[in-house]
């Protein structure tokens, strides 16, 4: 367990616009921040960090949470994980005793898979610095391809032995279970630096190759590329890690952990094919550069990019393979909503080969000298295949209104169909007219998504206890006078609630409830922070709902008028109780009238009055307020 004086101290010193910017572009509204939301696509920022109350917000999604909830959302990490990530950012030891035996067995697949990775990246760059071998080809290699040490370094690559299988010998011997260290196709476990053949014998997956590792935003090794360095017959040039638990080749861009503060700086992305065009071009003076690894673009790729900008410059090779794989991005990248730029290089060059000749000045006046937008990249190469065909420029114009279709911005629609009218010689009306079919098609078609909405209360009992526990959680240390006795809020209202018996609508509330009263008389006690900060993400997720939400109350300015608000709110969900219980009531009478059930009849006309006399006596008190029941 980390000691709780370590956790508070970690708790003081994430900030949390600190923690978020080092994954979302934030820009700043007012008092606070606003990005796009990471857990989940937008095109309009909704996602707002309030560095005043250390908490985050996103109001399409409703995610919320605190800067220990945001790493453990989008690091997919646990409570412990998240406390040592920003232990190290903030550079505050963290504490650990050996793990025993049973813990280790209980230990989270996807902690121990990260542990693996992180082994193995370690071992590969220690076989290219420190082995001969290493030395001799690995390093040779690099050199070779123009590469200095200290991007070497940066980028961590490494080295995988030629000769047998040094690395999984080097993991059994370290204890890493052999499940962690191979790989199950059906359940994803395992990271897959080591195979294992139908005799069951465990072998290096990347023998003989040079280490390319694949970091997490937030710089996890999660994968491997490993480069072939001799031609051999029915051998891959390149192979790549096993999709795991922590790993999707499809979710991932090479070089967006050393990218990313670049890309925020400058605004802009520079996308490319493979791992030396990445480094070749950082090397050369352009660092907010990734690449989609090799693989077709997918929209999750997108939408990591989509975090720190939405401007983007395709580069691809001038051939004909170079120019087909732009077209191919085309829609994707439009549909996001980015500002798209495409670059073809000349003939015979690809990013790493024009790196290694020009520096970063040369380079980027290549680009501007010759980057277009997507629309028109796609009209002249499509305008040049169809040439004087009727029905081709008539292919030609739908392919090319449907990628302006799918562009969410109604402004950049319009100077599209505009441009377009003018350089096919089409009346622009007619486009506009088939953009708009198509749009209305694809919103038809669409599948409805489900969104993750945080918690709205669905009864007016659930409002009543929402509004409870609100003023517990901002407001429960605080002291309020009951009857000549002096009571903290959060006291008078778990008392109030439980000697009713009004039981809670939901078990995080409950969860609340109970934690007030464990820590409510511990010294320094602040309900606010105590919540926000909770270890339970349920929890700490409810009360950041209640602390950012604009409350439904304006603070009284007095421990008197909070005594009034209080107790107002304690008979509400009284009246509410009474009020459910009533009609609870007349429904049963109305059955035991249809069974013609005298004796059933009698016994509730019998309880009637007691409860309509319990209702009046709350509304004298509410001062006659009608409030909605259910």
């Amino acid at each position: 367990m980390i000691p709780k004086e370590v956790i508070e101290k970690i708790h003081s010193a994430a900030k949390i616009e600190e923690v978020v910017a080092d994954y979302v572009t934030l820009r700043k509204r007012g008092a606070n921040l606003i990005g796009l939301c990471p857990f989940h696509n937008e095109k309009t920022g909704s996602f707002t960090v309030s560095p005043s109350k250390g908490i985050y917000k996103c109001f399409g999604c409703g995610a919320a949470g605190n800067a220990v909830g945001f790493i453990m959302e989008i690091e997919q990490c646990s409570y412990v994980d998240a406390l040592k990530q920003l232990g190290k950012k903030y550079h505050i030891e963290v504490p650990e005793r050996e793990m025993t035996a049973e813990e280790q067995q209980r230990q989270d697949d996807r902690e121990s898979m990260f542990v693996v990775n992180d082994f193995a990246n370690k071992w590969f760059q220690e076989q290219l610095w420190e082995t001969a071998e290493g030395q001799a080809v690995g390093l040779s290699y690099f050199r070779e391809r123009g590469l200095r040490d200290d991007i070497i370094r940066k980028y961590q690559l490494g080295y995988s032995p030629e000769k047998g299988s040094p690395l999984a010998a080097a993991l059994k011997k370290k204890g890493f279970k052999e499940q962690f260290i191979t790989n199950n196709v059906d359940t994803k476990i395992g990271v897959g630096v080591v195979g294992k053949s139908e005799d069951g014998r465990l072998y290096d997956r990347f023998r003989d190759r040079v280490m390319f590792p694949i970091f997490t935003v937030s710089g996890k090794p999660v994968a491997f590329a490993g480069r072939i360095l001799k031609k051999k017959d029915n051998v891959g040039k390149y192979v790549n890690s096993p999709d795991s638990l922590i790993y999707s080749k499809t979710n991932e861009l090479y070089g967006l952990f050393q990218a990313k503060q670049a890309i925020a700086r400058a605004d802009m992305c520079y996308l490319v094919e493979g791992q030396m065009d990445v480094i070749s071009m950082h090397q050369s003076g352009i660092e907010n550069v990734v690449a989609s690894g090799g693989t077709a673009l997918t929209k999750p790729q997108i939408w990591l990019i989509k975090r720190f900008t939405s401007n983007i410059t395709v580069l691809y090779d001038g051939d004909a393979a170079g120019i087909h794989a732009a077209l191919r991005g085309i829609d994707m990248f439009l549909e996001a909503g980015f500002n798209v730029k495409v670059v073809l290089l000349p003939d015979g060059e690809d990013p790493d080969s024009y790196a290694q000749h020009h520096d970063s000045t040369e380079f980027i006046r290549y680009i501007e000298e010759h980057q277009t937008d997507f629309i028109r990249f796609k009209s002249a190469l499509l305008s040049k295949d169809a040439g004087d065909d009727p029905f081709k420029r008539a292919e030609l114009i739908k392919d090319i209104t449907s990628s302006i279709a799918i562009i969410p911005d109604i402004i950049t629609r319009q100077v599209y169909i505009k441009d377009t009218a003018e350089r096919l010689h089409m009346s622009e009306k007619v486009l506009t007219v088939e953009v708009m079919k198509l749009r209305k098609e694809k919103v038809t078609e669409a599948p409805k998504e489900e969104p993750h909405v945080p918690m709205v209360p669905k009864t007016p009992l659930e409002q009543n206890y929402y509004n409870l526990l609100q003023l517990i959680v901002r407001y429960g240390e605080q002291q309020i006078e009951v009857d000549g006795e002096v009571y903290s809020i959060g006291d008078v209202v778990i008392w109030s609630l439980e000697n009713d018996e009004i039981a809670p609508t939901r078990p995080v509330f409950q969860t609340i409830m109970d934690e007030f009263k464990q820590h409510s008389k511990e010294p320094g006690f602040k309900a606010e922070s105590f919540f926000k900060f909770h270890p339970d993400p349920q929890v700490s997720a409810m009360a950041i709902d209640m602390i950012a939400e604009q409350y439904r109350f304006a603070k009284p300015d007095n421990s008197v008028k909070m005594g009034e608000l209080v107790t107002r709110l304690i008979f509400e969900i009284k009246l509410t109780v009474i009020n459910m219980q009533i009609d609870d009531l007349e429904q049963r009478l109305k059955a035991a009238q249809a069974a013609n059930d005298m004796d059933q009849q009698l016994v509730l006309l019998a309880y009637q009055p007691k409860l309509l006399e319990q209702r009046n006596e709350i509304c004298k008190r509410l001062g006659n307020r009608v409030i909605n029941v259910v």
